[in-house]
């Protein structure tokens, strides 16, 4: 099985976007049983929060249910527990490589990076253009599960 964590902030907006993308992707492909996707914040402010409006109606718009997330932090112990550990911006990036310790397996990643336009995806708390993070997200979600595919699940099939 392939564990995937998603990193924001506060694990309302960006990480449980990508999550619920992720997971929308790999059940339309048939691959949801090799799949295990989550995602966690790296500050403490959110923590037991649900999932921000503006992600939950632009997923909804989609078809996609954010049912039952609340907010929660990236601990270390992660580090050992998930294959991929991916955040969305190099803020994120840093406080992942604090929080896990150290990255000797090359688990931490950037979202972008799986796309042809490597950056940031842009915080929808701040510049409130769910539409634009989603469409950062469905590109990174869809670069991330084709470089998984390649690299973990040939010949698995």
């Amino acid at each position: 099985m392939i564990k995937i964590l998603f990193i924001c902030h506060g694990n309302i907006c960006r990480s449980p976007m990508a999550e619920f993308v992720m997971k929308d992707m790999v059940e339309k492909q048939g691959l949801a049983g090799q799949f295990y996707i989550a995602s966690a914040a790296t500050s403490m402010e959110e923590i037991g929060n649900p999932v921000h409006y503006g992600t939950r109606n632009k997923l909804a718009q989609v078809g996609i249910s954010t049912a039952g997330k609340y907010a929660v932090r990236m601990e270390r112990r992660d580090y050992q527990e998930y294959d991929y550990i991916v955040g969305m911006d190099r803020w994120n990036y840093k406080n992942m490589l604090r929080i896990a310790g150290k990255d000797p397996e090359k688990k931490i990643s950037l979202l972008l990076d799986y796309t042809d336009h490597p950056r940031d995806v842009a915080d929808p708390w701040y510049t409130g253009d769910f539409e634009k993070t989603y469409e950062d997200v469905a590109a990174g979600c869809e670069g991330l599960l084709a470089y998984i595919k390649k690299k973990d699940l040939d010949g698995q099939g």
